[in-house]
């Protein structure tokens, strides 16, 4: 790898932090201030799918087979992705989605990059994997003995989700998808598919929204998570590999939770502070090259 390719890496992965963070905090804002679950999907590809479609049939990966482009488009940050993470989001604290959307991440990829290379994990992995699940335990303490129904459901939305996503940041190395290729992958199937979906069959409330909240979701979500992170996902996983792209997830819920608490008012308890330090030790461990 050149030095030039590590830095691009690099600075992508270091972006997706970022994106990621305000992804997890402004879409709990979205689907708690009137908007549902759908509605806040519905806005990410309206956005992001304007933006790519004049570009989807120069970008379009014809070199790959249909099977991995259905498989592609399904896993990646696309509407299945969004719609689990947004109801995930609807019965959870930013903090919960930080840490086992996030913090599970590296585990799932892991274990798909074992299915798909044989390249088998690390005794320090193992760790590691040890450690974040530790983390989530303490994390998830409070909520789940304290009747938390919703909670709970929320925690087995996140899981979903980053298990869905865990296939696509594994096969944009494993099959060599260019950040081009991964936007028009993502974004024009999604919003062909979906789209119509939500108009004629999903609940809305859109009708009933504050126009500043439709706004703000629909340009954040499509050029935020819709555009920019497919792009960085990308380019990060390329160059540093699929494990060591999700292992970047270790500041997210961190970050997340320090965005929550202004702009959620959402602050965690002593105990999920620990939940959260852990699991970012155990992402840091599974970082370290071996």
């Amino acid at each position: 790898m050149t030095h030039s390719n590590l830095l691009a890496g690099l600075a992508s992965a270091v972006a997706v932090i970022f994106i990621w963070s305000g992804f997890i905090v402004f879409s709990r804002l979205g689907v708690t201030t009137g908007l549902t679950a759908y509605d806040v999907t519905a806005l990410r590809f309206m956005a992001a799918g304007l933006i790519v479609l004049p570009f989807a049939w120069a970008w379009w990966p014809r070199e790959l087979p249909w099977k991995v482009v259905i498989g592609m488009a399904v896993c990646g940050p696309g509407a299945l992705y969004s719609v689990l993470m947004y109801l995930g989001l609807t019965d959870a604290s930013a903090a919960y989605g930080g840490v086992f959307a996030n913090g599970s991440l590296p585990i799932f990829t892991t274990l798909l990059v074992l299915i798909l290379t044989g390249a088998r994990p690390k005794p320090l992995q193992l760790l590691a994997v040890a450690v974040i699940m530790a983390g989530g335990a303490v994390l998830g303490y409070r909520g789940m003995t304290a009747g938390g129904a919703d909670v709970v459901t929320g925690i087995a939305l996140f899981l979903t989700a980053s298990a869905v996503l865990s296939f696509y940041i594994a096969g944009v190395q494993h099959w060599q998808v260019t950040p081009k290729q991964a936007l028009a992958l993502i974004n024009i199937p999604n919003a062909v598919v979906f789209l119509p979906v939500w108009y004629f069959f999903l609940p809305s409330s859109m009708a009933d929204a504050e126009v500043t909240t439709i706004a703000f979701q629909a340009l954040f979500q499509g050029i935020g998570p819709g555009f920019l992170a497919v792009i960085l996902f990308a380019v990060a996983a390329l160059h540093l590999g699929p494990t060591i792209t999700s292992g970047f997830a270790a500041a997210v819920p961190a970050s997340a939770a320090l965005l929550a608490m202004p702009v959620l008012s959402e602050t965690p308890t002593a105990l999920e502070w620990a939940g959260i330090g852990i699991v970012t030790l155990g992402l840091g461990v599974l970082m370290v090259k071996r």
